[in-house]
């Protein structure tokens, strides 16, 4: 590993990079949120902020003064203070208790993820490398950047974003590095073993606009685009974990230390995806290929749809576009505190392009998992650009960002208030249907059938840029039974498919006193049945 004060930032500007993680350089989609009773034309905006209102307090911190405010990562320091990194290259320190900013760094390369290290060092993925900053002198001021990792290749894309650190359990590091665009093409002078297979290198100099059909949407003609690496934090050795993604912006742990990865809707991507990943595992995006050891020379766009289906392990859950997320971001796992009750443990995921967060729960069905994602907080006081999530105790921080796309900045924080909504907490497979749990006991009278409706659809696994929602039915159970104390409910259904979400519509629920659902609706991915 090399010890140095980083000039990284001084080489290539961050200024350059034109748009937000995932996306293409286009006219940004007006917002539409329809996974929620605002949108159902229950109520006004309004009205559902106040409702919001009720159950989770938001406010507001702002960045420190003469910083672009827009938030890269997000790590909770083990004295109460929140390390924050910006995405034009600072990194500084937040004392909730002081209200007081403290810069850290500066000059960083675009840095999108933080992670403490026990002696008190942080770790910062930049564009182009994985870096420890490290405060040697005790003035509060980094002194030393020590790169950790920069093996990985480097064309001067602007959609070669760089995302992580991830801890897990036995102390490993993963980073995720983004796939180029066809947006865009190559510098001349590239980091990194150029890849022969596909369109060849002068071509990239030419008629891009012409050649850019050529190189595919997204493509990987450097090591590694499109993996997550697993680094080892001492030595800096790396090694490839998993292929296939597209721009895996989110990397996480469950509750039970899985690795998860969120990716974006595009080619090869039907709609958002998260992904529960195992070592050597692909995931979909074929361009990644080529770096496998096993691969020899097929080119990525003219492999056989059936052979990649054959290879890939297909997402755990959908995120229905449009209509759930546009653009997912990082999970995170909610504490088991009273304080969040219920939702202890599962996952909590941020969206760009609205301001809302979701929830997700995922299974194993014979070795397959699959897995639900539900609308959970969604007021306009959570303000766009979800990009970072992080617990500081019971407290939920927000760091927003935007670039040239939907979004915000600054940092917002969530509590919640102590008052418990009806909520469906938890969708599961069973035998003859589903399984589904709330928060709190529904109205004997919701074992009628009439009340539950269902849509199910499939997106298509395509080279194509998204997918419409295929194959549409409508469901209505053939029986509802509830559980003694209400909070469960089991659905049967006549036929169930794989690889079909099935969309819950909760509108018509209500408790015994008459409370209604804070959101309406729910997602399971159905990708194995029993």
């Amino acid at each position: 590993m090399k010890i140095r004060v980083s000039i990284l930032s001084l080489l290539t500007g961050v200024a350059a990079s034109p748009i937000v993680f995932g996306a293409e350089q286009k006219t940004a989609p007006k917002p539409v949120v329809v996974a929620s009773l605002s949108a159902a034309g229950s109520q006004g905006a309004s009205e559902r902020d106040v409702l919001m209102a009720k159950f989770y307090k938001v406010t507001e911190v702002k960045g420190p003064p003469g910083v672009d405010p827009q938030v890269g990562g997000l790590c909770p320091m083990p004295d109460g203070r929140m390390a924050v990194a910006f995405h034009r290259g600072e990194v500084a320190f937040y004392n909730p208790s002081k209200n007081e900013w403290s810069i850290f760094a500066e000059g960083l390369h675009e840095p999108l993820g933080l992670l403490n290290e026990p002696d008190g060092s942080l770790l910062v993925m930049q564009r182009p490398e994985l870096t420890r900053l490290r405060d040697s002198k005790g003035t509060g001021k980094a002194d030393t950047f020590e790169t950790v990792w920069d093996g990985f290749g480097m064309t001067g894309n602007y959609h070669e974003f760089a995302f992580g650190p991830l801890r897990n359990a036995q102390g490993k590091l993963f980073v995720g590095l983004n796939l180029a665009s066809s947006g865009d093409t190559v510098n001349e002078e590239v980091r990194g073993q150029w890849l022969p297979i596909g369109l060849e290198r002068k071509e990239f100099y030419g008629d891009w606009k012409k050649n850019s059909k050529l190189a595919g949407r997204m493509y990987s003609r450097v090591p590694w685009r499109g993996w997550i690496m697993e680094v080892d934090p001492t030595s800096g050795k790396a090694k490839p974990y998993a292929s296939g993604f597209r721009s895996p912006d989110g990397l996480g742990l469950d509750a039970e230390g899985n690795l998860v990865v969120s990716d974006n809707q595009g080619d090869w991507r039907g709609s958002s995806e998260l992904h529960v990943v195992q070592k050597g595992g692909f995931y979909g995006h074929p361009a990644s290929l080529p770096w496998r050891e096993d691969w020899g020379k097929q080119l990525p766009l003219e492999v056989p749809l059936e052979k990649l289906n054959k290879l890939r392990t297909p997402a755990a859950v959908w995120f229905p576009h449009m209509s759930y997320a546009n653009s997912p971001t990082q999970m995170v796992s909610i504490p088991k505190t009273p304080a969040w009750g219920a939702y202890g443990g599962q996952l909590l995921i941020g969206e760009m392009n609205v301001p809302k967060l979701l929830r997700v729960t995922t299974e194993k069905v014979k070795g397959v998992w699959q897995g639900a994602c539900y609308p959970f907080i969604e007021t306009a006081a959570l303000k766009p650009g979800l990009h970072r999530l992080a617990f500081l105790g019971d407290k939920l921080w927000l760091g927003r960002t935007h670039l040239t796309w939907a979004g915000g900045e600054n940092l917002g924080v969530v509590e919640p208030t102590g008052s418990v909504p009806l909520d469906a907490l938890e969708i599961n497979l069973t035998k003859t249907g589903f399984k589904v749990r709330f928060t709190s006991p529904l109205s004997a009278s919701c074992n009628n059938k009439a009340l539950w409706n269902i849509r199910s659809y499939t997106y298509a696994y395509h080279v194509e840029y998204g997918s419409p929602e295929l194959e549409e039915a409508w469901i209505t159970p053939t029986d509802v039974i509830l559980t003694e104390d209400g909070r469960c409910a089991e659905l049967i259904i006549g036929e169930l498919r794989e690889n079909f979400v099935y969309d819950f519509f909760f509108d018509k629920l209500y408790t015994a006193a008459g409370q209604t659902p804070l959101n309406i609706r729910a997602a399971y991915t159905l990708r194995k049945k029993f």
